[in-house]
């Protein structure tokens, strides 16, 4: 606005004019703080710094490499500063095998290295009189564990019963006559354990199969047990030389028409009879069950073994690592007195009759029984059963070191008792 003193209006109006153009201004620059122009110019200058001289300033072009400019005064707030780009990747090279020394920190022999640690091992225990009868109401000092021929100090004891995983393992490579027996005593089996179990189902001859995954005993597991009663054994008897059935063919007067009489060669065909194969089948599975759980491989076999692709050394290395107890019923050929002692003279390419008896030892589920009629079969299961429920279970923390096999011996000290349990086991092995 524009104020004229010489229109020569009065004082009054000069007063008026004047006032009013003090507003304007003030209003004016009230504005211009609150919207100020959006331009790249340093900031306005501080009352109580003298401003730099416009000629002084300077607006480098965008560089990398350029300095920051000075931070602005501390009355002023600082504006945000931009941060520098992070530098590129060095490229990565690689070099022969072998080349690379010992001594650096990421070989690959730290990045691999295996450590052992195991905290607390516990030993499930069978104490048995003269009887063969349970021993209860033992306590701590009754017992003496070593590993490695060293004393251990025990750190827990219990005599109370455990729930059991279960994997029945049913042989179906025996002669038909043994398979039907076995089918006849499944009521007797499902009898044998408690509500709060839980049962798995394998079958096995030449293959291995699973008949029922893992789950408590309920009339489910009665239904495929009567499933299995339509199975067959196998029909194994002499081989037929000679009349209509034969091999030999027509014959006229005694002499095989066509040719001169070729005294024929009767091989009996071997069939696979993978028992090593089935207990490192249910093994893997029970591995993965509650370690709350007492874990029982049960086997109702012969205890033939031939063609298994897993060997008895294998198997049992991970039974001991994973405390899986292995413990059978002998029916068939097995029962008849004499063939315990027959079996231990083994003969090249005829299989094995003694692996049984020597998982059961080794992972502490006692001896073998062995039974031919139906009602002593169906009598061994509660008792076998019965005894992996009822063990004492020892536990300690080993003062032994060492990434191998470690032996375990158990000692009950109180006369005429027999004891059962696991020889060793395996520290399982933890990546670092």
């Amino acid at each position: 606005m524009h104020c004229d003193k010489r229109n020569g209006k009065g004082l009054q109006t000069i007063l008026l004019a004047g006032l009013l153009c003090a507003a304007s201004a003030l209003l004016s620059a009230q504005q211009d703080q609150q919207n100020p122009p959006k331009q790249d110019v340093p900031d306005a200058p501080s009352a109580v710094q003298p401003p730099t001289p416009s000629d002084k300033l300077s607006f480098p072009e965008p560089d990398s490499s350029a300095a920051r400019p000075a931070l602005p005064p501390a009355s002023q707030t600082p504006a945000p500063e931009e941060k520098p780009a992070p530098p590129p990747m060095p490229p990565v090279a690689t070099v022969p095998p072998g080349s690379i020394p010992r001594q650096q920190s990421d070989s690959q022999d730290t990045l691999y290295k295996l450590v052992v640690t195991t905290n607390f091992v516990q030993v499930p225990v069978t104490v048995k009189n003269r009887d063969g009868q349970l021993v209860d109401g033992l306590l701590p000092r009754d017992f003496a564990v070593y590993e490695n021929g060293k004393k251990q100090d025990l750190k827990f004891f219990s005599s109370d019963p455990f729930a059991l995983s279960v994997a029945v393992v049913l042989d179906l490579g025996m002669p038909d006559i043994a398979v039907q027996k076995i089918n006849e005593t499944y009521s007797a089996l499902v009898g044998a354990f408690a509500p709060y179990d839980e049962v798995g189902l394998y079958t096995y001859s030449s293959t291995v199969s699973q008949v029922r995954d893992f789950n408590g005993v309920n009339p489910k597991l009665t239904a495929v047990l009567n499933q299995l009663k339509t199975e067959r054994g196998h029909n194994n008897g002499p081989p037929v030389v000679g009349g209509p059935f034969g091999t030999s063919g027509p014959v006229v007067n005694g002499t095989p028409a066509g040719g001169p009489p070729i005294a024929p060669v009767y091989t009996p065909p071997k069939e696979a009879h993978v028992l090593n194969d089935a207990i490192l089948r249910a093994a893997l599975d029970l591995s993965k069950r509650d370690r709350t759980r007492r874990k029982i491989i049960f086997v109702i076999s012969d205890g033939r073994e031939y063609g298994s692709k897993a060997s008895y050394k294998d198997v049992l290395r991970y039974l001991l690592t994973n405390d899986i107890q292995v413990r059978a019923v002998a029916v068939e050929a097995s029962a008849i007195p004499g063939y315990k002692e027959l079996e231990r003279i083994h003969l090249p390419f005829t299989g094995y009759g003694d692996l049984l008896p020597k998982y059961a030892s080794a992972t502490g589920g006692g001896s073998v029984p062995s039974e031919y009629s139906r009602n002593a079969i169906e009598a061994l299961y509660a008792d076998v059963i019965g005894e992996a429920r009822n063990q004492y279970t020892l536990g300690y923390t080993p003062n032994t070191r060492g990434v191998g096999r470690r032996d375990i011996e158990v000692k009950v000290l109180k006369p005429n008792l027999t004891i059962f349990a696991k020889d060793g086991y395996y520290p399982a092995a933890t990546p670092r």
